[in-house]
């Protein structure tokens, strides 16, 4: 699918071409952000090896990116995640990977290796807090820290280890529901603020919707992992699960569904959203994100309903402008990458060609907005981020790459 003419493709690839040699120079030296996947080297380097596999770059590019990634060491604790650290630097050198070469062989094993130690340690202290039967962080379950980000790495470039199997398990146990201080919660629920603090603005917690910090980021896992035959014990009841749980803090509007982008002690209790309208509409979150796993959920499950629910939820929210008034720049986290990729992937698997109408306006969006926005250089921030949508979208085609995995809308 190819959505842009040529004069869009035009402005497209000189938009690219810019970005390109604005981060072909080697940045200053910021050893604590050189292993983010986030804002650092490491999701720079996706970008040129992106370039290096489409033959657009050179990958001396890439190679001097990845160092500069890896100069101060590889980071292998505990925190260490698909946006940093090791697990980071293994996604960079298996994309890196992709035409079959050898390249960075020696690196990947090592790195592998670390990983799987990291995924099943990981697991072990999720179990462990299950066991005692205390409510999660949001940092041991989601896409940017957490398991799930650890899972789609692993559902990407090591299907057959066991450590995936092992988070898919405990994406199941995490969908059971909790007992906390009298009251049956959902196993997700956690005692921390959007923020990951504990704040007297959100006494007893919260549960997070969002695609990048909540629910539908292990949904989207357990949906992808279906789709590839790769199933463990109680994984369609967890996607049913959630999906459930959408239902219930689904808002039906004039202007079509929606759901809050996180349900307080007080909403759980009350059975409604503090949040009165659809905020802004983004990948991270908002409806694009949480609709994406819900189509997703749908197609791995079967449930055309589901599917077509989500879709419309897209449409409406693209059709209404209040929403996408919201949007405050042009950022593949909350901007209008994120909002152009994630339409995109929906509309490749969409009954509906209404989601496909929208591209060429939500490209325009990125581009006008483009050159009157300061920009960082990194992946879901910055330039990286940004010029990686485009080029996706200029060439109608799945990334050579697969960089797009990390975000779980592919």
């Amino acid at each position: 699918m190819n959505p842009v003419t040529p004069p869009t493709a035009l402005r497209i690839a000189n938009e690219v071409a810019a970005i390109a040699n604005r981060l072909a120079a080697d940045p200053p030296p910021r050893p604590d952000h050189a292993q983010s996947l986030a804002d650092g080297a490491a999701g720079i380097a996706l970008f040129h090896i992106e370039r290096a596999l489409a033959g657009t770059g050179g990958w001396d590019t890439a190679h001097r990116w990845l160092n500069l990634a890896v100069r101060h060491g590889v980071l292998a604790t505990i925190d260490s995640s698909l946006y940093r650290g090791a697990p980071a630097i293994a996604f960079a050198v298996h994309l890196s990977n992709e035409a079959h070469t050898s390249r960075y062989a020696k690196a990947q094993g090592t790195l592998d290796q670390s990983v799987t130690a990291l995924a099943h340690h990981r697991a072990n202290l999720a179990f462990d807090r299950i066991a005692r039967r205390e409510p999660p962080t949001m940092a041991e379950y989601d896409i940017i820290s957490g398991l799930t980000g650890i899972g789609a790495h692993l559902l990407r470039h090591a299907q057959d280890d066991d450590a995936l199997h092992r988070i898919l398990a405990y994406l199941v146990r995490l969908t059971e529901p909790i007992r906390h201080d009298g009251t049956t919660l959902p196993g997700w629920w956690t005692a921390q603020d959007p923020h990951a603090s504990i704040s007297p603005a959100f006494p007893g917690g919260h549960a997070n919707l969002g695609l990048a910090h909540g629910i539908t980021g292990p949904l989207a896992l357990l949906s992808h992992a279906k789709q590839r035959g790769i199933v463990v014990d109680g994984h369609l009841d967890a996607i049913e699960r959630i999906c459930d749980w959408l239902d219930t803090w689904r808002q039906d509007h004039d202007t079509g569904p929606w759901w809050p982008q996180w349900v307080t002690h007080r909403d759980h209790r009350t059975g409604r959203p503090t949040q009165a309208v659809p905020l802004r509409p983004s990948w991270c979150y908002g409806t694009p994100g949480i609709a994406r796993a819900q189509q997703l959920a749908g197609l791995a499950t079967g449930d055309t309903n589901r599917r077509h629910l989500a879709e419309q939820a897209l449409v409406s929210c693209l059709a209404d402008p209040r929403q996408l008034q919201q949007i405050s720049d042009v950022s593949l986290c909350h901007g209008w990458a994120g909002l152009l990729l994630t339409t995109w992937r929906t509309a490749t698997h969409a009954a509906t060609p209404k989601i496909t109408e929208h591209l060429p306006h939500l490209t325009d969006q990125l581009l006008h907005h483009i050159a009157a926005e300061p920009l960082s250089d990194g992946l879901l921030e910055g330039h990286a981020g940004v010029a990686l949508t485009l080029s996706a979208i200029a060439h109608g085609e799945l990334p050579i790459s697969g960089w797009d995995t990390c975000l779980l809308i592919t």
